[in-house]
């Protein structure tokens, strides 16, 4: 099976000082070899989060996630991604369509159906 890797441009929201436009590089990520059920977020810096596709998919629905990874949707064109730490909470608002784009590549290569 193939790792699936995608680049998608995110949103953090904060009120913190950040550059730009407060955008990020985030690095989308799914082994099923080495965990079929789970994927991963590559934030900037040394951060990457790891939640179920069953949280992702459910989350661009309806909210969903109580633990260190919450995600809901955002309108009707935006997602948010809510990470949990003991440093803080990172909350970070992609376009739905990146992650939908994401989950369907990650079901293509274990042949399991997108639920939408």
């Amino acid at each position: 099976m193939s790792v699936v890797e995608q680049y998608a441009r995110a949103h953090i929201v904060t009120d913190a000082e950040i550059p730009d436009d407060g955008t990020v590089p985030v690095v989308l990520r799914y082994d099923p070899e080495a965990d079929p059920r789970s994927v991963r977020f590559g934030l900037p810096g040394p951060h990457e989060w790891t939640c179920s596709r069953a949280l992702l998919e459910q989350g661009l629905r309806a909210p969903a996630g109580s633990g260190e990874v919450r995600v809901w949707p955002c309108g009707r064109v935006q997602a948010v991604v809510e990470f949990h730490s003991a440093k803080g909470v990172s909350v970070v608002q992609f376009e739905s369509k990146a992650l939908l784009r994401f989950l369907r590549r990650t079901y293509m290569v274990t042949a399991e159906p997108v639920r939408r």
